[in-house]
């Protein structure tokens, strides 16, 4: 008894440990969540009901697949953080997936692990560690890989690494820096950074690294090289001075990186990008109460069937915007918002990612969360309570239209009943997603409060009753 006594102790001192690292480091970037509401309260659950609270919490938004179970609730082992979740297709036909682990966001161990599952995602492998540190302050942190297959084989993961300068937070300002596997996971190269465009929004000290976030899955465009999306935030001393304390206000822009020589197996260094949408070409986007002070994040791309990528990008408006390329992403047309039809209602969204996936030719299926912020008495700026319930909105292609997709209504796919989960008691649901198409299945991959790793099935007949409007 006495045992139990001092382990419960224990966990509620690392609960509030935990929790005051987590409210420091909301002030870094990303909200680290919040701890009102003690529905799951360490000092509530005995050692012997942790498993039992697990397995409880990590059905709770009904998922097919579970890729990641962390061991404990309270953080205590350090892998209760897991966000920037991309499963791919493996070079051997596996199914395969990186992301960013850590005690919770912010917390000063972001790592780098990787997975693969054998048997289409019902089973999966230990995540294996590939850099970043494992315990906080080991080591600078490694934050938001991405993967990069090329047409040999060989499994590139390039990421955001720190080199212990922050200039906008620590998990945005650093190199990019890449390893690869040349044996489908089992070994990696020793990491290298990979030369990099300067660029006006960076530093105006070249010494210091640029602020950057690679979230989706990198595509092949018309060409065969591989295009993403990413987040350019501006520089301190060159952004548009924020009107708030909050970080909700930090200026950033959308830009594109074109990777020109992938398929030639480049060494880590040798890898060559060019930056789209570069200079004055950034796509810009008002915040709703400073229109000088532009906020576009997270871009996600779909290829539409006549040639052109479509682009859709979160937003301090209250609502997605996104934007259209007819040249391979070297230029695009002025954002605006997403409406579910031309002249129609636009798609509300608070900031939070809103990817857009290819569900079949002319058709995609548009996750969000369908509130402008404003959930629940909440403002735009708490977006530790208003990135949820996740819903799906069905769109199709228009090739007459001005807005080249339109959207159906928005069904609920999932919620976390408003639960807080983990040491940075997160609510979100559903943030920071990949989806994969194997074998007649469309997989939804997603966070569930940054902190479980699952896998939901989207299916004909749930998408059923969302009909899209005619021309």
């Amino acid at each position: 008894m006495k045992d139990m006594k001092r382990m419960v102790g224990c966990t509620v001192l690392m609960l509030a440990i935990f929790t005051i690292m987590a409210q420091s480091a909301d002030a870094q970037g990303e909200p680290a969540g919040d701890v009102q509401g003690d529905e799951l309260a360490a000092a509530d659950v005995t050692a012997g009901d942790v498993q039992a609270e697990l397995d409880r919490e990590m059905n709770r938004t009904q998922p097919d697949y579970v890729v990641y179970r962390p061991g404990s609730l309270d953080g205590s082992t350090f892998d209760t953080g897991n966000e920037h979740f991309l499963a791919f297709d493996g070079p051997d036909g596996s199914l395969m997936a990186v992301w960013t682990q850590s005690s919770y966001e912010n917390a000063g161990n972001h790592r780098i692990v990787f997975a693969r599952s054998e048997d289409e995602g019902v089973t999966w492998t230990a995540p294996k560690h590939l850099v970043g540190p494992r315990r906080p302050g080991e080591e600078a942190i490694a934050s938001w890989g991405f993967p990069l297959v090329s047409r040999s084989g060989r499994i590139y993961v390039l990421y955001n690494q720190s080199q212990g300068v922050t200039d906008v937070a620590p998990a945005m300002t650093g190199t990019m820096d890449a390893i690869y596997s040349d044996d489908m996971g089992r070994t990696w190269s020793e990491p290298k950074t990979v030369p990099l465009p300067r660029s006006p929004y960076d530093h105006p000290d070249a010494a210091i690294p640029p602020n950057w976030i690679v979230w989706q899955m990198p595509m092949r465009d018309r060409g065969g090289r591989y295009i993403a999306g990413f987040t350019r935030w501006v520089s301190e001393p060159v952004r548009t001075r924020p009107h708030s304390g909050c970080w909700t206000a930090w200026e950033s822009l959308v830009q594109f990186m074109r990777f020109e020589n992938i398929d030639d197996d480049p060494a880590p260094t040798d890898i060559r990008v060019t930056i789209l949408a570069a200079g004055n070409d950034a796509l810009r986007v008002p915040h709703y109460t400073n229109p000088m002070l532009s906020v576009a994040q997270e871009p996600s791309l779909v290829y539409l069937p006549d040639g052109r990528l479509f682009c859709t990008m979160r937003t301090m408006s209250g609502f997605i915007w996104y934007s259209v390329s007819d040249d391979d992403g070297q230029t695009w047309l002025n954002p605006r918002p997403l409406l579910r039809r031309d002249h129609g209602s636009p798609i509300l969204q608070p900031l939070c990612c809103c990817p857009i996936y290819e569900y079949e030719r002319g058709r995609y299926v548009l996750l969000h969360h369908n509130n402008d912020g404003r959930l629940e008495g909440f403002q735009p700026e708490d977006t530790c309570h208003n990135r949820r319930p996740a819903f799906i909105a069905l769109g199709e292609f228009r090739p007459d239209a001005d807005q080249p997709i339109w959207f159906s209504e928005s069904k609920q796919l999932m919620d976390i009943d408003n639960v807080p989960l983990g040491p940075g008691r997160r609510r979100d649901v559903a943030a920071y997603t990949s989806a994969t198409r194997r074998q007649g299945n469309f997989v939804l991959w997603y966070p569930d409060r940054k902190f479980f790793l699952l896998g939901r099935r989207i299916t004909d007949s749930w998408l059923s009753d969302l009909e899209v409007p005619a021309p």
